[in-house]
């Protein structure tokens, strides 16, 4: 009778109360980049449904283009108006930080994510099935590969153009990522932008299995990183009380100054702060593909759609990267101490790593990936410099890499034989005599992911590793050019295979692109050499958005 008593009270209670759940105050000008993505990203769903298979291409091609140009439109218009230097501050109630690095990023990621949609639209490079051009993705994704199902809709000239909205979501999720303020807004970013490159991954055209197989892998290895990421959440909670960054890093710096009476036996817990932090930064560091944590990275860009490979490979390491430094530099810089030599290590295996291990890889897409493993490990140097200079190296690092990294994989996909792409090394051999251009092109790229001068990759290379031995790592710098040189070794290598050798005769063709991935490289070499030529500009654009705000 007592308990019906108390349950009526409550409710009289709740009858009662004048009060009003206050509103969210949200500044939507400031969130215009993504809410931009993710609005075209919706209506490209629609189009799905309701426009006529035949139109669909065409539609999505356009309304992709336009909203990823309009959300680098609107990055720009909040750096002009002031939001990167004196106007920043933290939007959206503590959640999104807008900001010199977050709107670099942004613009970063979305330019990038432009120039994959090139590649991902390019219908030209296999031959036409039953009279339709063909793209890289499946002809309908959910049939089993081999079966009736996918020959009826090959003959058919079914398409795969649900690849748009699903880029355009992971874009969103990304351009939150490197933004987000406080552990929960990362950890949703984070599985935004996770969950539809798990799915562009098994949408191959061709080897199909194979594909499959590297989107399984990714689910799985992405979805543990994610438990460790989210475990080391609720490790932070309990340490500081709060998920915001600069709650914690005022926690951590002055310790628990207002005790929460719910989490009065766990704030201020060392243990809780360090083990959630070496968590957080699991999850992280999965995502940049630093060692150990690397494993899935070689088998998902071979099994990937190259397209995909490309833009996954440029556009994640990105927003990885800069949620990395928000995190230790906002968050965590009175952990500096702690985290400083734990990342030393984990940038030197990566270097070594992903250098040693790439001279023995005979598939040219697994190459590139322990390239771009070894690259993270030159970036962390960068990252390890605390230092505003190390925070403008390491943004220019990371757009000078992507570029190139699109550019790389979009040469890739036109080297073919009759299986589709001839990623296997021995098959270029002698490709600089049957397409002097095109190897003259890869020939560019590689010299950029070697560091050679006159590149955008020497001049990041300098940057962070000028960062890294102002600020007293000259060891690491030291191993850093040691790896380099190791690298450049397997680079000159291929370059040596297509121009010194002798075609085969059963060999590769270079299939002739539309203008869509003749831009996707033209932009490419163009970025690289203009950021190699002439960095400064961009240096300082870099070092004027290197600033954090709390």
């Amino acid at each position: 009778m007592s308990s019906v008593a108390s349950v009526h009270s409550l409710w009289t209670v709740a009858h009662g109360a004048p009060g009003k759940i206050p509103a969210p105050h949200i500044e939507y000008a400031q969130l215009s980049p993504t809410l931009i993505v993710l609005g075209a990203a919706v209506i490209g769903i629609l189009i799905e449904g309701f426009v006529p298979r035949r139109h669909r291409y065409s539609s999505q091609l356009l309304l992709t283009v336009v909203a990823l140009a309009a959300g680098f439109a609107a990055v720009i218009g909040l750096a002009a108006g002031g939001f990167g230097s004196s106007k920043a501050h933290i939007a959206a109630m503590g959640a999104i930080a807008v900001d010199g690095p977050a709107l670099f990023l942004q613009g970063t990621i979305l330019l990038v994510s432009l120039v994959a949609v090139f590649t991902f639209a390019e219908r030209r490079l296999d031959p036409a099935a039953h009279g339709n051009r063909v793209d890289s993705f499946a002809a309908q994704a959910a049939a089993v590969p081999g079966g009736a199902a996918e020959q009826a809709a090959v003959k058919a000239g079914f398409t795969t153009t649900e690849v748009f909205p699903i880029l355009l979501f992971a874009v969103g999720g990304m351009l939150v990522f490197p933004a987000a303020n406080d552990l929960l807004t990362l950890f949703i970013a984070l599985e935004v932008f996770s969950l539809p490159l798990y799915i562009l991954c098994a949408l191959a055209r061709r080897q199909r299995l194979l594909s499959q197989e590297a989107a399984v892998k990714y689910f799985l290895l992405g979805a543990f990183s994610s438990a460790f990421l989210l475990f080391g959440v609720a490790l932070l909670y309990g340490y500081a009380g709060t998920v915001g960054y600069a709650g914690i890093a005022e926690v951590v710096s002055d310790g628990a100054k207002q005790i929460d009476p719910a989490l009065a036996g766990t704030m201020g817990n060392d243990a809780l702060l360090l083990i959630g932090a070496a968590l957080v930064l699991m999850g992280l560091l999965f995502k940049v593909g630093a060692v150990p944590f690397h494993m899935w990275t070689p088998d998902v860009y071979q099994g990937a759609p190259t397209p995909v490979t490309g833009f996954m490979a440029a556009a994640t390491k990105v927003a990885a990267f800069g949620a990395l430094l928000r995190l230790l530099y906002v968050a965590l810089p009175g952990l500096r101490w702690d985290w400083q030599p734990v990342m030393w290590g984990v940038a030197i295996i990566t270097m070594l790593g992903g250098a040693i291990v790439a001279i023995t890889q005979t598939d040219i897409k697994r190459l590139l990936a322990y390239s771009s493993i070894a690259h993270a490990g030159f970036i962390l140097a960068g990252v390890i410099a605390t230092s505003k200079d190390g925070i403008s190296s390491v943004l220019f690092y990371l757009g000078a890499y992507s570029f190139v990294t699109l550019g790389a994989f979009a040469v890739v996909t036109l080297v073919r034989d009759a299986g589709g792409e001839a990623t296997t090394l021995s098959k270029w051999a002698g490709l600089g005599r049957r397409s002097p251009l095109v190897a003259a092109v890869f020939a560019v790229f590689l010299m950029a992911f070697a560091g050679i001068p006159l590149t955008s990759g020497f001049a990041g290379k300098f940057a962070v590793f000028k960062a890294a031995a102002q600020s007293g790592a000259g060891w690491l710098v030291v191993i850093g050019v040691l790896s380099s040189a190791i690298a450049a070794f397997f680079y000159i290598r291929v370059i040596v295979l297509m121009f010194f050798n002798e075609p085969k005769a059963d060999g590769p063709t270079v299939a002739v692109p539309s203008p869509l991935t003749t831009t996707a490289i033209a932009v490419g070499v163009a970025a690289t050499l203009v950021l190699g030529l002439a960095p400064q500009y961009f240096l300082d654009l870099a070092g004027q958005a290197g600033v954090f705000v709390r």
